[in-house]
């Protein structure tokens, strides 16, 4: 089964990631990271617990967990969804929610840029976490992402990602202290940060 074909089911952990189409970059000034992430807690939060992001230029990564079927049954029945408990309608109905967070933005965009068409690669991709080993590995890899594309040297520096949101006591949508129980604590949390990590087989970039 395609990495885009895989199904969301509530309780699952999953890398979610996607493209710009051709060359456009998904981002072109600050206002336009700041809107999607409104968009985001606007349309996945109420169906992903999330804990890591990278948004860049041209992609970006989640970490997310779907939430449990009885909260996504409530969620979409008092949404115009018109969504039952039956499962099926539940899986279609998380796909056609990522979707309808990525047309949102399109939407927008295409509007500020007077463009038309598509803005990003049809059909999200997406991976099943599988042990905690790639779950931990993946938060740093997404923290890493603007090092590993050569944006900047150090990982802090990039101001586009969760890697912040974890240490501060600032407001976030981020699952916060599930990831900082994760590492142990904050020390060490940005301890792992500083590692070098050896990727397992199945980590790849959009």
């Amino acid at each position: 089964m395609g990495n885009n074909r895989i199904p969301l089911e509530p309780e699952k952990y999953y890398h979610i990631y996607n493209h710009s189409c051709g060359t456009d970059n998904l981002f072109r000034n600050e206002d336009n990271y700041r809107y999607f992430l409104k968009k985001y807690a606007e349309y996945l939060n109420p169906i992903f617990e999330t804990f890591a992001y990278c948004l860049m230029p041209n992609h970006f990564h989640l970490l997310v967990k779907v939430k449990s079927e009885e909260t996504l049954t409530v969620y979409f029945k008092s949404s115009d969804s018109k969504i039952t408990n039956q499962q099926n309608n539940i899986y279609n109905a998380l796909i056609h929610q990522v979707g309808s967070f990525l047309n949102a933005y399109t939407k927008a965009y295409n509007k500020e840029f007077v463009r038309r068409g598509s803005l990003f690669v049809q059909s999200f991709k997406r991976k099943n976490i599988v042990n905690n080993t790639y779950f931990t590995k993946l938060i740093h890899y997404i923290h890493n992402n603007p090092v590993h594309h050569n944006f900047v040297k150090n990982l802090s520096d990039w101001k586009y990602s969760s890697f912040h949101s974890i240490v501060s006591n600032k407001k976030t949508f981020i699952e916060r202290q599930q990831v900082i129980e994760w590492f142990g604590s904050k020390n060490e949390y940005l301890e792992f940060h500083d590692k070098l990590i050896k990727y397992p087989k199945g980590f790849q970039n959009p």
